[in-house]
């Protein structure tokens, strides 16, 4: 999977923080794609292993833009991290099942 499709719900968050992490940028999304490192990289995705955990990271970013509200928006983000990942898999196995038909 080397292009990202805009159907893909939080491609636009996907495509930034892949963008932002060859740029080396610490972004909000860059982060996130390094919490959801492991299962992007099984979809395809070229994402860089790291040695600390991203998600301290990406919560003290967000506590320090949103405060007490950082907790739902880091829900937030991690449940449109997994839509993407749960329907990159989709897209994934559909096409694996119709190269075998």
């Amino acid at each position: 999977m080397h292009e990202i499709s805009d159907a893909l719900p939080g491609a636009d968050l996907i495509r930034k923080g892949l963008a932002d992490l060859d740029n080396g940028v610490e972004s909000i999304e860059a982060l996130l794609v390094l919490v959801g490192a492991p299962r992007l990289r099984r979809l395809g995705l070229d994402v860089a292993d790291t040695p600390y955990f991203p998600e301290d990271r990406l919560y003290a970013q967000l506590a320090q833009i949103h405060g007490d509200g950082a907790h739902s928006q880091y829900n937030a983000l991690i449940r449109r991290l997994v839509s993407f990942e749960r329907a990159a898999e989709c897209v994934k196995t559909r096409t694996a099942a119709s190269h075998i038909q």
